[in-house]
């Protein structure tokens, strides 16, 4: 067997997300989020879900950083929720909120883990919404507002800040194909959207910088691999077509501060356009001191005329499956982060979530055999140790996640957890996939 040796400086970690997690959505001042909106809209999530209790961490934050503290990792993503900030987005600051989180921190530091935090992990404040959210241009101002305040409140404790989570999800998903909040299923809207997020990060990191905060500062995208099922240049410009939607329409202008025109025009055949204002690509393209990669599948495009926005049909040859029916394409994972480096520089990666959503279902002794889970990591480390092995500067891995949670649109029946969460009692139960990774920390990797 290959035995498989990680940096010793390879940075750990585990993800989650605020309304994923948290609960307690009216405690101490918090405001209602998008998120609220729409998972108490009949029919918006399965079986009517929704993240009024979640994982209830908000009360559970320190048996959670206890967890943390025996998987061993050296690092902790997490979200801080913009409502408990400032319930209506913007005006009065909301002192509690920034008290939670300030225990949060000192529980993670306390545990000897590196706190790495995202701004914005969806859950967008419903009195900004009302007016229009984030295809409204004020509402730039209103996170850069919050994001100055978590700064300055955090600053030389929090050493690792992201921007925005999946700004795809944030705009396409949620704008166009209307799977999450706020349910739109508008192109140019999405199109808006995703600028106008992306001139908030830019926004955000100069506020950074003019601070003096200390620490490093980035954002993270999804990334997908779509490999063309022929060499046919139909088939290559569809597959490319697909894999731009994640991948060039959100990275290009974050390092170039450029739009693929491929992709301009062809948007503009469907009748959309970017938004753009004088300034706005330079404040998109400042410079950032790491990159976050999302990375959970991929697969085989063809061209189809009329199939989807890009004339792309995807073709089955015969991957496994998640629980999500999501490919499992653990090579994609090493193709995208090449890619990401050939395309745009040795800026530090970090793939800051990855994991698999399986039927978990719990066994004598409170125990979790996700083999499939286990199966999954073991494959996708394989693939980060051959990144590193290649030169591309990858500096850590975050799996996703750290419990089961609130799935979004799947509620609770889809678990990505390595730790089992009964949603009845609340209690944590580490599945095996959590040893397996356990494993791999304190022995600085494994057998292949």
């Amino acid at each position: 067997m290959a035995r498989i040796d990680f940096p010793k400086d390879f940075v750990w970690g585990t993800a989650t997300a605020s309304y994923q997690i948290e609960g307690a959505y009216q405690e101490d001042g918090r405001g209602l989020s998008i998120w609220d909106t729409f998972s108490h809209t009949p029919g918006k999530v399965f079986n009517n879900d929704n993240g009024d209790i979640a994982c209830d961490s908000y009360h559970r934050y320190e048996e959670d950083v206890a967890l943390l503290k025996k998987l061993g990792v050296t690092a902790y993503r997490f979200s801080i929720a913009w409502p408990r900030i400032f319930p209506q987005g913007t005006g009065e600051v909301n002192e509690k909120g920034l008290e939670y989180y300030r225990k949060v921190v000192d529980a993670l530091l306390e545990a000897g883990i590196e706190p790495c935090v995202t701004l914005y992990h969806w859950d967008l404040p419903q009195a900004l919404q009302d007016k229009g959210g984030w295809d409204n241009r004020d509402t730039i101002d209103a996170f850069v507002k919050y994001a100055e305040v978590v700064f300055k409140a955090f600053d030389g404790k929090i050493k690792q800040w992201i921007t925005f989570n999946e700004t795809w999800c944030v705009s396409f998903l949620s704008n166009y194909i209307g799977l999450h909040a706020p349910g739109n299923t508008d192109l140019q809207l999405a199109i808006n959207v995703a600028h106008h997020c992306m001139v908030a990060h830019g926004e955000a990191v100069k506020k950074f910088r003019a601070l003096g905060i200390r620490g490093e500062i980035g954002t993270t995208h999804n990334l997908s691999w779509c490999e063309p099922y022929s060499k046919s240049a139909e088939d290559v410009a569809a597959a490319h077509r697909n894999r731009a939607f994640n991948n060039e329409w959100f990275m290009e202008p974050t390092f170039k501060g450029t739009y693929p025109q491929f992709m301009v025009d062809w948007f503009a055949s469907k009748g959309a356009k970017v938004p753009v204002l004088p300034g706005d690509m330079e404040t998109i393209a400042q410079k950032i001191d790491f990159i976050g990669v999302n990375y959970y599948s991929g697969g085989f495009g063809r061209y189809k005329k009329g199939d989807g926005l890009f004339d792309c049909e995807e073709v089955q040859i015969g991957f496994d499956k998640t629980y999500m029916d999501w490919n499992v394409y653990a090579e994609g994972l090493y193709k995208v982060l090449s890619w990401v480096h050939e395309e745009y520089g040795d800026t530090p990666i970090y793939i800051t979530e990855n994991g698999a959503c399986y039927e978990d279902v719990l066994a004598e002794g409170n125990r979790v055999h996700d083999t499939l889970r286990t199966d999954y990591y073991k494959k996708h480390f394989i693939q980060c140790h051959r990144l590193v092995e290649s030169g591309v500067p990858l500096k850590g891995y975050f799996a996703w996640s750290l419990l089961d949670n609130f799935e979004w649109a799947e509620g609770y029946r889809k678990r990505f957890g390595i730790v089992y969460t009964n949603y009845e009692t609340l209690e944590r139960y580490p599945k095996d996939s959590y040893y397996f990774i356990q494993d791999v920390i304190k022995n600085g990797g494994f057998e292949a």
